[in-house]
């Protein structure tokens, strides 16, 4: 029964203790088989409509209605850190109240659905970004639900684990709610859209590929703001027309008064116009004043059929010098980068003195336990007083508000926020970008990259985003794929 119903929200209102409501009465339903994107401004509240769905908290009105004995999947953004020392195999098992006596099997099944083939012995917090990115995929399959939820399943995916995860969703014949920023991704198998809106906490509901949606939108909001403006030339022209009127008496009062009501009601009739999120502003991040060869590096690990492998290579940064690094999920990219961080790797050296900003793909170099106010104020470079660091802050859209709180209860798109105000704040000598824009709005993303293209320091960077690359000057490549 292809036009089946299997997901139903009927007026569902839900609000955090103290917060203000993410739903008011949101109705919507999904068909068996459908392929729908969530989509919706930063804070909106999806991966809250996704908790909903699993039946992780309860609405506080209104009712949601899944159909019979249908089962539901959820592949999350990150590995959790607590999961870290687990193997393959046990992380697996966490999906089973009680392990079957097949489940290397399914978890097999479930790991060539994504493309995934690692030795399940290893340690999940071994794995790349890329491979633990396929690891929470192929987790949300192992039971081949019948509704497949992905959290931005694309990060840390290079082009081809995200043109297979392309094929394999076209393919899957049970329904999937994404929520992902890759338009082009979206576009390739998306038939319909759920809009959740942060301003009105309302829902809506298109029909159509991604793109076509998106262009829906867009002219629906230029509609309202061209009715709004009609109407607002309309109520001004009448506005002085009732204040002439009002000073005379009798029948001209009387005139006065009633298109004064209609004045008002016109008032009442204008549109609320769809807003858009608000966009981090243009920053920059102040290069250490540094010289001479601030990064040398003579020897790489790469990973080969899941062995190490070191080879020689030749690569000297120095002020403005960009070096990407590329190569496929699992050949060591991140490791590369933590062992140069951490000063482990014997064949390479940054240059005494050097302050290193390093964004890390897992926000590894956040204390999760910090406020965000410590998490500022930690590596302020000298010079730099608590108003500034506030000023930096809010240019990313982390105001006061947020402040107090934990960095652990940041989404992941605040998390990366927080992330580059740290970087502008520390003023570093060489900046370390590791998929920098992994669950960043994509109206964020023009302005990031010209701020690291204006970097004056030296800059390495590992990133699966053609787009955002493109806009980066680099002279310097480290093709860890070819140097098996």
């Amino acid at each position: 029964m292809p036009e089946e119903v299997i997901l139903r929200f009927d007026e569902v209102s839900f609000e955090y203790l103290y917060r203000k409501p993410v739903l008011d009465e949101a109705s919507f339903s999904v068909r068996r088989g459908a392929k729908i994107t969530l989509m919706g401004q930063n804070g909106a509240g999806k991966s809250t409509l996704f908790n909903l769905i699993k039946g992780d908290i309860k609405p506080k009105d209104g009712k949601i209605s899944i159909n019979g004995n249908i089962t539901i999947g959820a592949a999350r953004q990150v590995v959790d850190r607590a999961d870290f020392d687990l193997t393959v195999e046990e992380y697996f098992a966490k999906s089973f109240e009680v392990a079957p006596p097949n489940i290397k099997s399914k978890i097999s099944k479930a790991m060539d659905a994504v493309n995934f083939d690692i030795p399940i012995d290893r340690k999940v917090g071994d794995l790349s970004g890329g491979q633990q990115a396929r690891l929470l995929l192929s987790f949300a399959l192992i039971q081949s639900p019948d509704i497949l939820l992905l959290d931005e399943p694309t990060n840390n995916l290079d082009k081809a684990g995200i043109d297979h995860l392309i094929e394999f969703l076209i393919m899957y014949d049970k329904t999937v709610i994404v929520i992902s920023h890759d338009a082009d991704f979206l576009n390739c198998f998306t038939e319909g859209v759920i809009y959740l809106d942060v301003f009105t906490h309302k829902i809506e509901t298109y029909v159509g590929d991604y793109y076509a949606v998106v262009e829906e939108i867009n002219n629906r909001i230029e509609r309202e703001k061209m009715k709004n403006a009609r109407l607002e030339k309309i109520i001004k022209d009448r506005k002085e027309k009732v204040n002439f009127f009002a000073q005379k008496g009798g029948k001209m009062r009387k005139l006065a008064k009633k298109m004064r009501n209609e004045t008002e009601e016109m008032e009442e009739n204008k549109v609320e116009v769809k807003r858009e999120d608000s966009t981090i502003r243009n920053f920059s991040i102040p290069a250490q004043d540094i010289s001479g060869e601030i990064v040398k590096i003579d020897l790489i690990k790469i990973i080969h059929n899941y062995e190490p492998v070191v080879k020689k290579t030749d690569k000297i940064l120095r002020k403005r010098s960009r070096m990407l690094v590329e190569g496929p999920n699992g050949v060591g990219k991140s490791t590369l980068l933590r062992a140069l961080v951490s000063g482990k790797n014997e064949g390479a050296k940054i240059l005494d003195g050097v302050r290193v900003g390093y964004y890390s793909q897992d926000f590894s170099t956040l204390n999760f336990d910090n406020t965000v106010f410590d998490s500022l104020e930690a590596v302020m470079a000298d010079g730099i007083g608590t108003q500034e660091m506030r000023a930096v802050a809010a240019g990313f859209l982390i105001t006061g508000n947020l402040m107090g709180n934990k960095v652990a209860d940041l989404s992941e798109g605040q998390k990366g926020l927080l992330s580059f105000a740290r970087l502008v704040l520390m003023r570093p000598g060489l900046l370390i970008l590791d998929e920098p824009t992994n669950h960043i709005n994509f109206r964020h993303i023009p302005i990031i990259a010209e701020a690291v293209n204006n970097y004056e320091g030296a800059m390495i960077l590992v990133s699966h985003m053609p787009e955002f690359v493109s806009e980066i000057r680099v002279d310097e490549y480290l093709d860890l794929g070819f140097a098996v």
